[in-house]
């Protein structure tokens, strides 16, 4: 997050400067996906029919505490095994106590009962939580089929066991997780290979109710919440599974702890291609983390030599949310990053032997971003022409930003087309994204199960957004949900290759948020997708063949 007060730098003006630069279609395949030749995308913010009645309360404070602008993560998975995803948000809580003194405070989980409905089953389940929380992660932990659910938060993190039966059970303190510190994320993944999914959880900085000081202008008595150099940061956190129903911390011995920060996301992918899931990690104005999984338990911390520490300029950014995943088709994941405006939405393109390009510019995210600011996003193919495009939920930082920049607080959410050669276009008014608000957690699901990605969106202090996908039905889709054996259930760290397309099972996603573990591809005009390569984490690599799009796929992982 920036400096509040700052004024347009030269930096602002060049990156606004460089617009010019680019044609709207540029490349070897310039001539053929012209925009106006691209399937529309199309949405509809469906909330309220839909029954989604959250509301994110930040809790505002005269103060200006700087937890109040950072809560909103959002999860999508099917807590119930219906075959439908539900939504949870996570929920702030009263100042200083942070506790959620009132139902309105509660986190929310909404069950999916098909047809763009859902009911609030908070209560039943037993998920309304405890302490002022940030972020959620969604996955099977202990393999017993069924999702469980960890929520980050202001010194109290909670990991929910899912019974089975539409209940959760808090198994924080038997479990073995820790609640020292401020968590703002967390995501699963399965780093050493054995099966079980470890936790990562983020962490930003030191910060108690008692901090006090004045950021702003005390003449116009404009208070506004602080930089983020007078927060020491923290580092991040590491828990291996024990296979038992516990963890143990190993942020020590992996090398995670010695790396200071102040995070804000995570996202994991295997970059390297040796079979090992590294983990990505956003920091508020100091460099990024890329931490390497050695394979032997440890960690090397390479965001500086691999190229995704900084920008081209060199300088950080308030790098918020992030996603791990392939958008140019070359079968290498690559990494984008949301931050505030006149810093842009960076883009690293994967170049192979653990290298990144800053792509900023050259795929024009740079001109299309500079005067936004973004917290969640997601790359997903939302015309299911078979490239992903770049969804971001958007807003400022600073609430009173209005009164003395050209920005705004509260900001409409983009959307990005991928126009399949390297670069994206600006479609956000033509899809309907025309809600301005103070924007934050997002998650991605086929919510009415007809084969387009959907978004579910957080805002602070007002209610949530549901965009449900409505483009015309001209493409066709698969979903693969990978069931593993041998690997760990949800099969996160998969790979898959479809046709020239590549993906990859995760859930971490966005800002502070998780989406479901299957994985979307949009295959265009075919109707049957000739082959499909799975790498699963355990090593063994499976092709299916002659696969009829249009269908979700339930795939198990084949005996030894």
């Amino acid at each position: 997050m920036h400096r509040p007060f700052r004024r347009g730098s030269r930096r602002d003006f060049l990156a606004l400067a460089c617009a010019s630069l680019f044609p709207q279609v540029r490349g070897k395949k310039a001539d053929q996906s012209p925009l106006s030749a691209l399937t529309p995308i199309r949405f509809r913010e469906v909330a309220h029919s839909a029954g989604l009645d959250f509301v994110l309360q930040n809790n505002p404070t005269p103060r200006k505490h700087m937890i109040e602008t950072m809560p909103g993560g959002v999860a999508a998975f099917d807590y119930n095994n219906d075959g439908r995803t539900d939504i949870f948000f996570t929920n702030g809580a009263s100042i200083p106590s942070l506790e959620k003194d009132s139902p309105r405070f509660f986190n929310r989980l909404y069950r999916n009962d098909g047809r763009m409905r859902f009911t609030d089953v908070t209560s039943e389940a037993g998920i309304a939580g405890t302490g002022y929380s940030m972020g959620a992660a969604a996955a099977d932990y202990n393999n017993d089929g069924h999702t469980d659910l960890f929520v980050a938060g202001v010194y109290r993190n909670i990991l929910y066991r899912n019974q089975g039966n539409g209940k959760f059970e808090d198994v924080t303190e038997s479990a073995g997780i820790k609640s020292d510190k401020w968590s703002v994320a967390a995501g699963w993944l399965d780093y050493d290979n054995d099966g079980w999914l470890d936790l990562f959880v983020v962490n930003y900085a030191h910060w108690t109710p008692d901090f006090d000081r004045f950021c702003g202008d005390r003449d116009r008595n404009l208070r506004v919440y602080c930089h983020p150099k007078y927060f020491k940061g923290l580092s991040n956190t590491l828990y291996r599974n024990r296979r038992d129903g516990t963890f143990e911390d190993v942020s020590v011995k992996s090398g995670i702890a010695a790396h200071i920060g102040r995070g804000m996301s995570v996202a994991f992918a295997d970059y390297d291609n040796d079979g090992l899931t590294d983990i990505f990690v956003t920091n508020d104005n100091l460099p990024n983390f890329l931490f390497r999984n050695r394979g032997d338990g440890t960690f090397e911390e390479v965001a500086l030599q691999a190229g995704v520490a900084l920008t081209n300029n060199g300088l950080p950014v308030a790098s918020m949310g992030a996603d791990f995943r392939d958008y140019d088709n070359d079968g290498l994941p690559d990494l984008s990053i949301t931050a505030l405006a006149g810093e842009t939405f960076p883009l690293f393109r994967n170049l192979g032997k653990g290298v990144f390009q800053d792509a900023t510019h050259d795929s024009r995210l740079g001109p299309l971003s500079v005067t936004r600011s973004g917290w969640s996003n997601g790359f997903f193919d939302f015309n299911n022409d078979g490239w992903k495009d770049l969804f971001t939920a958007n807003s400022d930082v600073n609430d009173l930003i209005d009164l003395f920049q050209s920005t705004h607080y509260r900001q409409p959410n983009s959307l990005f087309v991928n126009l399949g050669n390297g670069m994206f276009q600006d479609v956000s008014a033509e899809a309907g994204l025309n809600l301005s608000h103070a924007h934050r957690g997002s998650a991605f699901a086929d919510f009415d199960n007809d084969g387009r990605m959907d978004v579910v969106v957080s805002a602070l202090g007002e209610p949530a957004e549901l965009w449900q996908n409505t483009s015309p039905d001209v493409n066709h889709w698969l979903i693969l949900k990978l069931i593993g054996t041998r690997s760990n259930r949800d099969a996160i760290g998969a790979k898959v290759r479809l046709g020239n397309q590549s993906n990859h099972v995760t859930t971490a996603v966005g800002y502070a948020s998780s989406s479901p573990a299957s994985v979307h591809f949009g295959t265009g005009k075919l109707e049957k997708i000739e082959r499909i390569e799975i790498h699963w984490p355990s090593g063994t690599v499976q092709v299916l063949r002659n696969i009829a799009a249009n269908q979700v796929l339930e795939v198990h992982e084949p005996p030894m």
